[in-house]
């Protein structure tokens, strides 16, 4: 006779709980590796990789004047900074650093855009220490 779907269940959830309790058993019989990749949209790529001073600027600036560093970092992607879309045009890259500090220049009325400038300033001090 085929055990039923019962019985797998139940001998599932007894190695889950015997894994618990050893995980060293768990992870050496297992074999697997997980790898996870940050998938980042457009304008989230288009952040550039700048001198580490420069994106501290930035950061100042846009702590205090949203969208304001964010506006100057479109010019380091003329002055040659990387991005992670290397396969756009240098053109669209800057178009969408604008694009990006004019949503925090227009949104920061309800203080979303203020939020948002600081935390791509710190973006930009992340990329600029690795």
């Amino acid at each position: 006779m085929e055990p039923s779907h019962k019985d797998a269940e139940t001998a599932a959830a007894a190695a889950a709980a015997a894994a618990a309790a050893d995980p060293r058993a768990a992870s050496s019989s297992s074999g697997v590796v997980v790898q996870v990749r940050e998938k980042k949209g457009p304008l989230r790529a288009a952040i550039p990789y700048m001198p580490f001073p420069v994106a501290v600027i930035c950061l100042f600036l846009n702590t205090f004047v949203p969208g304001l560093g964010t506006f100057v970092s479109a010019f380091a992607v003329l002055c040659g900074a990387r991005t992670d879309l290397p396969d756009r045009h240098v053109c669209c890259v800057f178009w969408l650093n604008i694009a990006a500090a004019l949503i925090q220049t227009l949104t920061a009325i309800v203080m979303v855009g203020w939020i948002m400038s600081i935390f791509w300033g710190m973006d930009m001090v992340i990329l600029a220490s690795e």
